[in-house]
């Protein structure tokens, strides 16, 4: 029985959060694995919800960070599917900041993360297919597609080279 397919509109999330003072360094930055930590709930939710079922991080394509966030920001994460396999998807994340007390806000980091479907015994499950309705979820399937070949060839590549062991001293 094939799964219907899900619109991208359906696993989308966003999530907010004041920066406090134990999320930064004593400059008064928060610190990038502070926003890693909420990029990575708020992609796994959207994965999850796409799924419907539980989803666990595979890996990160990428995780750019564009501006600084500080104490005091409130920090927006929002998450969408971009992209899936038959048991695997890529989450597309983008972070905005903005003052407290508000104010224009700043788009501080962009990423995006696989993430695997899996069922309560943790083996990978089939996922529905994504449904695109936009000329920009259009895209960023095609930009995800881009990234699933690049990241195949980078594995292949990097999987073919094997140094003999006494290359490394051994």
């Amino acid at each position: 029985m094939a799964l219907e397919a899900r619109p991208v509109s359906a696993s989308r999330v966003r999530l907010a959060r004041v920066m406090q003072v134990t999320d930064a360094n004593n400059l008064g930055n928060v610190h990038g694995g502070v926003v890693m930590r909420e990029v990575d709930n708020a992609a796994g939710m959207a994965a999850a919800r796409h799924a419907g079922h539980a989803a666990v991080t595979a890996g990160i394509d990428e995780l750019s960070f564009r501006a600084p966030v500080y104490v005091g920001d409130l920090l927006i994460v929002e998450a969408s599917v971009n992209a899936v396999g038959r048991t695997s998807m890529e989450v597309g994340v983008r972070v905005e900041a903005e003052d407290w007390k508000g104010g224009e806000r700043r788009h501080t980091t962009s990423a995006y993360l696989v993430f695997v479907a899996i069922d309560g015994d943790g083996n990978p499950v089939e996922i529905p297919p994504l449904k695109t309705e936009t000329d920009e979820e259009r895209r960023r399937e095609a930009q995800a597609q881009i990234r699933r070949q690049v990241r195949k060839e980078r594995i292949a590549r990097i999987g073919e080279w094997r140094p003999e062991p006494t290359d490394l001293g051994g």
